[in-house]
């Protein structure tokens, strides 16, 4: 069983060969470095632009568009997609390991603990998005106040 799907690609010799496999393991590489390097730099140029949301979506939309407009194919990304998009389930194998060992506890209690997390979910983003717009609140008239001192120099 594999850990994950990846995608294929048409090959002429055998995939299996040490050569295929040191291949395919540096396109894995390049490609997830370049997504990770989109990331890097579309999260500078969204600090840069001081932008109302991350630079990863930034990334996310930069990419589409670039991938719509035949700039970049998927086939030039897609081994390095599949690779990190496999790896996210890592964080998720804890939560699965709870669910199945108190299967009964959660047959029992079930509904309760969904509205629980749904309810301490939106108590944290609620939460988050007041701290930050005070925070943005508290910037904005610290920029005003040094922006209106005089300068020595």
């Amino acid at each position: 069983m594999t850990r994950h799907a990846r995608p294929t690609q048409p090959s002429h010799h055998n995939s299996s060969s040490p050569r295929a496999l040191g291949k395919r393991l540096c396109l894995t590489l390049l490609q997830t470095a370049a997504l990770c390097l989109l990331a890097w730099l579309t999260q500078q140029l969204a600090v840069w632009m001081r932008l109302p949301f991350p630079g990863s979506v930034l990334g996310m939309l930069l990419l589409l568009l670039a991938l719509k407009l035949k700039l970049c194919s998927e086939r030039a990304l897609a081994l390095g997609a599949a690779w990190l998009i496999g790896d996210l389930m890592l964080f998720f194998i804890p939560s699965v390991i709870g669910v199945l060992k108190y299967d009964a506890l959660f047959q029992q209690y079930g509904a309760s603990l969904i509205v629980s997390l749904i309810t301490g979910s939106m108590v944290v983003i609620a939460a988050t998005a007041l701290v930050v717009e005070r925070l943005f609140r508290f910037e904005q008239r610290r920029n005003q106040r040094l922006s209106q001192q005089p300068q020595s120099h």
